[in-house]
């Protein structure tokens, strides 16, 4: 059953994005934040909410670089640590032994959708179709630069920690060569695919709708991980920071998203 709300709806699509299940995403409830919210007001007065937008996915993006940095620099010395480290060796014994020519091809196949040319093309088709339909160039900046993050994260990290991959003799052709960590194809299916499903989740009216809409997503990021695990291109470790990562990213640019509605929707009452 379709929810009902009882807010207006008006045309304009910052408007009609700051619901999600009755959940006003204007309304900040934690000091940080209001705080933050201000922060983002008076940027706006000065350049305009667009710009804020702008400025403050530069900001986020540059605060995600670094946060990939640190990670980097740790890196090493978690995974040689007892804890989750310890399944890497496992994980990888155990996914050889369910290896067959025509599994390998198949998961070769549907990782290569999170690859450097599948991910670029999805990522694409989202924008446009998202674009069109809404009449909006949000979805474009959105995709975009969630996109670019990722992107820019996964250098950092592979040229940080210089990781080496699982040997060659225990991977599925064809072999990758890059630095093992981050896993660049685990952090952006996190990124993409999620911040689709938000872009998506601003405009459904049905719980229903929004479960399977982010268990859709969830479910891609995670197989795309695993992947990467059972190919033997990736130690587990580089899956798991990966995703932590991602979905550190992904939080930011969302809650830039909701400081320029909240920025955009109170300039609209301070002008009625």
């Amino acid at each position: 059953m379709a929810e009902q709300h009882h807010q207006p709806r008006p045309d304009d699509g910052a408007a009609q994005d700051r619901y999600v299940g009755g959940q006003d995403l204007t309304r900040w409830r934690t000091p940080i934040g209001r705080a933050a919210v201000r922060i983002a007001q008076r940027i706006s007065r000065q350049l305009g909410p667009h710009t804020a937008l702008v400025l403050i996915l530069l900001l986020g993006a540059t605060a995600a670089v670094l946060l990939t940095a640190l990670t980097g620099e740790v890196y090493e010395s978690v995974v040689e640590a007892d804890g989750v480290a310890m399944l890497d060796h496992p994980l990888l014994q155990a996914a050889m032994g369910l290896r067959s020519p025509g599994l390998d091809a198949a998961v070769t196949g549907f990782t290569n959708l999170a690859g450097t040319v599948g991910m670029p093309v999805l990522a694409g088709l989202a924008m446009l179709v998202l674009s069109l339909t809404r009449r909006s160039w949000m979805p474009v900046v959105l995709i975009a630069t969630a996109g670019g993050g990722s992107l820019l994260m996964t250098l950092a990290g592979k040229h940080l920690t210089g990781r080496t991959r699982p040997p060659l003799a225990d991977a599925v052709p064809p072999y990758e060569y890059s630095a093992s960590f981050p896993s660049g194809h685990s952090l952006n299916s996190v990124v993409v695919a999620g911040i689709v499903a938000y872009v998506l989740v601003l405009r459904q009216h049905t719980l229903r709708a929004r479960v399977l809409t982010v268990l859709a997503a969830a479910v891609f990021a995670v197989a795309v991980g695993l992947s990467r695990v059972f190919l033997g291109h990736h130690w587990f470790t580089d899956v798991l920071g990966a995703w932590t990562l991602g979905l550190a990213w992904l939080s930011l640019v969302i809650t830039a998203h909701r400081l320029y509605l909240t920025v955009r929707h109170r300039g609209t009452q301070s002008r009625t």
